[in-house]
């Protein structure tokens, strides 16, 4: 199965956080999955962590390299492609305007991957989503 990580699952799976559900973790550590990871999570975690809302259990660098290496995450650039998919996507839900979450849905959408994350907001998309 092809999965596409939310950031919540990056962060809680790559610091063995108790809010994983049991079932994202054995998705995440089955071998037979292929993993991915937006890069916009890798930027929004940049973000957060240079404003000071969030710290990691390592120096950013660190913490993303080990993290991504660590669960063979492949990485999904952002193209001109996305962005265009990202302006013509819908507000199915007014209240979810969180722009790292929408390009994480364009990809998802994009590529046929099923989405491993807490947020029911997702499931406004028509994505499927795991958890």
């Amino acid at each position: 199965m092809k999965l596409l990580l939310d950031t919540h699952t990056f962060l809680w799976h790559a610091d063995g956080d108790p809010r994983m559900s049991a079932t994202a973790t054995s998705l995440l550590v089955d071998p037979a999955n292929k993993l991915f990871l937006n890069m916009a999570t890798v930027w929004e975690v940049a973000i957060k962590v240079g404003l000071k809302k969030l710290t990691l259990s390592a120096p950013y660098f660190n913490f993303m390299t080990r993290a991504i290496d660590a669960y063979g995450l492949a990485l999904l650039p952002i193209s001109l492609a996305d962005c265009a998919a990202y302006e013509q996507l819908s507000f199915p839900d007014k209240q979810h305007r969180d722009p790292f979450d929408r390009m994480i849905v364009v990809h998802a959408l994009r590529d046929g991957l099923s989405l491993v994350g807490v947020d029911a907001a997702f499931d406004a998309y028509g994505v499927t989503r795991l958890w």
